[in-house]
């Protein structure tokens, strides 16, 4: 008897114990206004474990007149519902448009939760979550556990063509881009000068490269969006820009990558050389930027090699 109760004693003391991911499951979801109508839900710059529970990402959403449009819905369904939740203490407008900025898991594992109001992205966006939407969710599941439990993949039902909407007092833009994934959306309310750019943009967070179709073209995208009139930008990862320094770090980041790269491969160095070689001191403020490096390395690298050869 006194085994067992010692045994229920640890239990409750493990169950109840700050931080702990498991019994809650609590994502602590806490909108910020960061314009008119345009609130900002927040991501840790963190990788993906299963102490955050996925909760890497910047999801957001503006009240309009004729409801809710949610950009992106986060890593899981247990996100999504309490997603959900977060917007309905801001509002008792409904949710009526949701938009998947683009194909990785972070960003619209969450869908299901919303499964009464239409979901809309890019053609391809919908096609790579149908093509790769289950390999995605069993992976995060490896990642971060039973946050994940429950989590079906919701494939967009509508496609969001690029061109302007008018809903409910504001006027949107929706722009096509491929450098992050192939296919990604990036959205500017005009009405308030917010872009939305999705994971086109990191932010003092390093970016990820598992499915870009190369750095340059990445970085000739950047040059478009920053050519755009927006006041604020909300990336994909990391804290709102309101100084306009976003892109201009994406691309010195992005310059650097490239050439590493290449000079990496010009001198016929292995895989497992590149990855070791030093990362410049002046990107030093920008997180998970040795683990990120390693990952580009072995996303890219090859392609290198077979350019130099």
């Amino acid at each position: 008897m006194r085994t067992f109760l010692s045994l229920c004693l640890l239990a409750l003391l493990f169950s109840s114990a700050p931080g702990h991911a498991a019994a809650p499951f609590d994502y602590r979801l806490e909108p910020r206004l960061i314009a008119p109508d345009t609130w900002l839900v927040e991501g840790r710059r963190e990788a993906f474990s299963t102490a955050n529970g996925g909760n890497i990402v910047n999801v957001a959403f503006i009240v309009t007149d004729a409801g809710v449009v949610l950009f992106d819905t986060g890593p899981s369904l247990r996100f999504g519902q309490q997603l959900r939740q977060a917007i309905a203490g801001v509002t008792d407008k409904p949710v009526v448009k949701v938009i998947n900025s683009h194909a990785h898991p972070d960003h619209f594992l969450g869908n299901q939760a919303f499964a009464d109001t239409p979901v809309s992205a890019l053609a391809g966006t919908a096609e790579q979550i149908r093509a790769n939407g289950d390999d995605f969710a069993t992976n995060l599941y490896g990642l971060t556990g039973d946050w994940m439990r429950g989590t079906e993949v919701v494939v967009p039902g509508a496609i969001q063509p690029a061109g302007r909407l008018e809903l409910g007092g504001h006027r949107l833009r929706f722009l096509a881009f491929e450098g992050h994934t192939g296919a990604d959306l990036v959205m500017l309310d005009e009405t308030t000068g917010v872009l939305f750019a999705g994971d086109l943009v990191f932010y003092q967070r390093a970016l990820t490269t598992p499915q870009t179709p190369g750095l340059a073209h990445w970085r000739d995208e950047l040059d478009t969006l920053a050519a755009l009139d927006y006041r604020l930008l909300l990336p994909g990862h990391g804290p709102l820009d309101d100084r306009h320094q976003a892109i201009a770090q994406m691309q010195d980041y992005l310059a650097w990558l490239d050439a590493t790269l290449g000079q990496a491969a010009q001198r016929g160095l292995t895989m497992t050389e590149v990855m070791a070689l030093p990362i410049d001191g002046r990107f030093d403020g920008i997180r998970l930027t040795r683990y990120e490096f390693a990952r580009t390395v072995a996303h890219l690298y090859p392609a290198y090699e077979e350019a130099a050869f």
